[in-house]
C-alpha cells in the first residue's frame, strides 16, 4: 500500500458532470490542491441512453461551468471554438444541444484536466490525525496495477451519481430478456426487437427506448406495449415560470421547510423533474400517425394508469400481470422483450462503511445535508464531506438538474477556499415562493 504524504484541500469521489464540474472550476484557483478519482476507466455519461437524435433537456448554458462562471475555458462554447464548431451550432439555432456532443464535450473537459484520474475506485473513506489535524483519509484501487493508494484530505466532495432503480417484485426477471434502460444501446444489438417487445415507465428513458423501437419494427412484424402507472404519458413543465423552480432561490426556499413538508412537496412535482418532453411526445404521436394511414394496425398499444407488478417466464414467453390503478381491473399481457424505464435511485456508497455511524441520517435512512451541500456529521474534523446530487429530499428538485450544478459547485469551492472564488449572487426569478417580497431594483442610465 503507497501512501501519499500530501495533504490536499479535496478529493473527489466520482466523475460525473458535477464532479467533473468542479475539477473544471478548480482548475483556475491555483492555490486549492485537488484530486478526482473514477473507477470506470473512462468519462462515458449515460453512453448506453445515447440514442441517435437525442438532446440534452436543459441549455447549452448548462455545461459544467458556464452558470458560474462564463469566462472559463472548459466551456461549452470554448469546446465549439476549439473544434471549428461555432458557426456550424450559430447555424443550427438550437439550445438545446445533441446528446452525444454533451458526451463529447465532457470528454474534452476531462483530458484538459490534471487533476482527474480514471480507473481509480475509492474503496475506503475515514479520517486520521495529521501533524495534529484530523483529516479524511481516502484508499484508492488502481485497477490498471491493482495496488491500492492512500490519500489524505481536508474536504471530500462524493459525486458518484445515482444507479438503475428497479422494482423489487420485478427484480426477479432481470435477466437476458428483461433489463433496464441504462443498459438499452448495449443490449439491442443482442436482442430480436422485431419480437413483441414491452416498454414499462413514463419518463423520459421509456419515451426515446419506445420510440426507438418503434421506427425499428417499422418495417418488420414486431409489436411493442407500453405501460405507465402515471396517470398518463405526460410532458415534463417547461413553462418558463415552471423553470424558476430550478434556481437558487427556490433552493434557499425549500432548504427552510421542515422535512414531512419537503417530503410532501417532492411527491406533488414530479413533472417538475420526471415525465417526458414535449418534442418527443409530438415524435412519437407523429410516428403512431404515420404508421397508421389507410387504418393499418402497426400493433402499438399504450397503456397508462397501469402497475405492471409481475413478470414471469411462461412457455417460452414472459407473462405481465398488474393492475388498472382507477377502475382497479386485472392488466394480463405476454412480450418477448421487457425493457425497464422505472428510473434511478441515490447510490448508498460501501466506502463510508468506517464512518457510518458518524454520519447524521434522517427517520427514512438518508444522509441529513446542511444548507451548503456538506453532510451533517459527528467527526470531529474542520473539513467537511459534500456531496452532488444526492440531497433532493433536502434541497429540492434541482438537485439532478445540469443547470445548478455550478452553482452548487460555487457555494462549495467557497467553502472549501474559505473566501468568495465565485460569486453567489441572489434574486435570480421574478416570482416569490414564500412570503418575503423582494425590492424591485431599478437601473439608471
Amino acid at each position: 500500500m503507497n501512501t501519499k504524504k500530501q495533504v490536499y484541500d479535496v478529493i473527489g469521489i466520482g466523475l460525473g458532470p458535477f464532479n467533473l464540474g468542479m475539477a473544471a472550476l478548480l482548475d483556475p484557483v491555483k492555490d486549492i490542491s485537488a484530486l478526482f478519482f473514477e473507477k470506470d476507466s473512462e468519462f462515458q455519461w449515460h453512453p448506453h441512453m445515447l440514442i441517435e437524435g437525442t438532446t440534452l433537456q436543459v441549455p447549452f448554458l448548462a455545461d459544467l461551468v458556464s452558470m458560474a462562471d462564463v469566462t472559463n475555458e472548459h466551456s461549452f462554447l470554448n469546446y465549439l471554438q476549439e473544434h471549428n464548431r461555432l458557426y456550424h451550432f450559430y447555424f443550427l439555432e438550437k439550445f438545446h444541444i445533441p446528446r452525444k456532443e454533451y458526451n463529447h464535450y465532457c470528454r474534452w473537459v476531462c483530458d484538459r484536466l490534471d487533476s482527474c484520474r480514471f480507473g481509480t475506485e475509492v474503496t475506503r473513506v475515514t479520517t486520521v490525525v495529521v501533524d495534529g489535524r484530523t483529516v479524511y483519509q481516502v484508499t484508492v484501487h488502481d485497477s490498471a496495477t491493482g495496488e491500492e493508494y492512500v490519500y489524505t484530505a481536508k474536504h471530500v466532495v462524493m459525486g458518484i451519481g445515482t444507479e438503475p432503480q428497479v422494482p423489487k417484485t420485478l427484480q426477479e426477471a432481470l435477466g437476458d430478456s428483461v433489463f433496464h434502460t441504462s443498459e438499452y444501446l448495449a443490449r439491442k444489438p443482442l436482442c430480436d426487437l422485431n419480437q413483441s417487445v414491452a416498454v414499462i415507465g413514463s419518463g423520459q428513458s421509456a419515451a426515446e427506448v419506445f420510440l426507438d423501437v418503434a421506427k425499428h419494427q417499422e418495417e418488420t412484424e414486431g409489436s411493442l406495449q407500453w405501460y405507465t402507472r402515471s396517470q398518463g404519458f405526460f410532458p415534463m413543465e417547461y413553462s418558463k415560470l415552471g423553470l424558476e423552480y430550478f434556481s437558487p432561490d427556490y433552493i434557499d426556499f425549500f432548504y427552510e421547510l421542515p422535512q414531512w413538508k419537503k417530503d410532501k412537496l417532492l411527491d406533488e412535482q414530479d413533472l417538475l423533474y420526471k415525465g417526458i418532453s414535449s418534442e418527443t411526445i409530438a415524435d412519437i404521436y407523429d410516428h403512431i400517425y404515420e404508421r397508421t394511414v389507410g387504418n393499418v394496425d402497426p400493433a402499438i398499444h399504450l397503456q397508462a394508469m397501469t402497475e405492471v407488478t409481475g413478470i414471469k417466464r411462461e412457455g417460452g414467453r414472459l407473462r405481465l400481470s398488474g393492475y388498472q390503478k382507477i377502475n382497479e381491473e386485472p392488466v394480463d399481457a405476454e412480450a418477448d422483450l421487457v425493457i425497464l424505464g422505472t428510473g434511478y435511485q441515490p447510490r448508498m456508497p460501501s466506502f463510508f462503511s468506517g464512518i457510518q455511524n458518524s454520519l447524521v441520517w434522517d427517520d427514512l435512512g438518508r444522509f441529513v445535508v446542511n444548507k451548503d451541500f456538506d453532510l451533517a456529521t459527528n467527526l470531529q474534523t474542520e473539513g467537511h464531506i459534500f456531496i452532488q446530487n444526492g440531497e433532493m429530499h433536502t434541497h429540492g428538485v434541482g438537485a439532478p438538474d445540469l443547470g445548478l450544478g455550478a452553482h452548487r459547485n460555487a457555494v462549495i469551492i467557497n467553502q472549501i477556499a474559505g473566501r468568495e472564488i465565485y460569486s453567489i449572487q441572489g434574486k435570480h426569478v421574478f416570482q416569490t415562493f414564500g412570503t418575503k417580497k423582494h425590492a424591485v431594483q431599478l437601473y439608471q442610465t
